[in-house]
């Protein structure tokens, strides 16, 4: 992991940005800790620039609770190399919404499927990095979407305690599958009007987890509309797993 960027922030937040494996990501560290400090990673849909504010904002709220946050940018986003395979699902996918037909399963396969594939590994590589740096320990949590991601990682990466998890992307039918291994605490944020979700797809996904302790936030509005207040909430259950 090579640092290229350090600042504080007007809080006392440390902002570093990193190269690991030529893939960028940035680190957010609380202003003062006497001890080690829990480690959130910060999933996003791509485009690490474009997403930059909210995943600014979520970190500076984490860090004020004593949690250090982490986040990569993901396969084919920002400035990394572009799939043609992957391009081309996302453009059929836009032409089904256009026109108000249903997506099928082959190109949400197409879309997503590929890119858990590689951004799993990826995180599991990062992780390993960040909790080899001094003043980060653990335990671990998760938080974001692409949903596929973050179910993966919640099956496959025993240092993950607990996942907030939001709705709001397509999901393969072969998650579903996944979904059934989860048994981490998880807190799914849902908007209802999201256009671009599947709701009923997402509400499939929520009652297929295996964890004995999920809870569904379902809130009015779009995409982008998450009230505070549900943000707050699922700050406090990342809180009550971590510390």
């Amino acid at each position: 992991m090579q640092f290229t960027s350090e600042r504080r922030l007007d809080d006392g937040v440390l902002e570093r940005e990193f190269i690991l494996d030529e893939i960028p990501g940035i680190l957010w560290t609380p202003a003062s800790a006497s001890a080690p400090v829990p480690l959130i990673l910060l999933g996003h849909p791509g485009g690490l620039s474009r997403m930059y504010p909210r995943l600014a904002d979520r970190a500076r709220h984490s860090a004020a609770e004593g949690f250090a946050t982490a986040t990569i940018e993901l396969p084919g986003s920002g400035d990394r190399p572009r799939s043609e395979a992957a391009e081309q699902a996302r453009a059929d996918l836009r032409r089904a919404l256009a026109a108000g037909e249903p997506v099928g399963d082959e190109i949400v396969d197409r879309l997503i499927l590929p890119l858990v594939e590689q951004a799993v590994p990826e995180w599991r590589t990062t992780l390993d990095a960040l909790l080899a740096l001094p003043g980060i320990g653990g335990p671990v949590g998760y938080s974001g979407g692409v949903i596929a991601i973050g179910t993966r990682l919640a099956v496959v990466e025993p240092r993950i305690s607990a996942a907030i998890l939001f709705a709001g992307s397509f999901v393969p039918r072969a998650v579903f599958e996944e979904a059934r291994q989860v048994t981490i605490p998880l807190h799914v944020l849902l908007q209802w009007d999201d256009e671009g979700n599947d709701r009923q797809a997402a509400l499939d996904l929520f009652d297929a987890f295996g964890s004995e302790e999920k809870t569904l936030h379902a809130n009015m509005g779009g995409h982008t509309g998450v009230p505070k207040f549900a943000g707050d909430a699922a700050a406090q259950f990342l809180t009550r797993h971590l510390k």
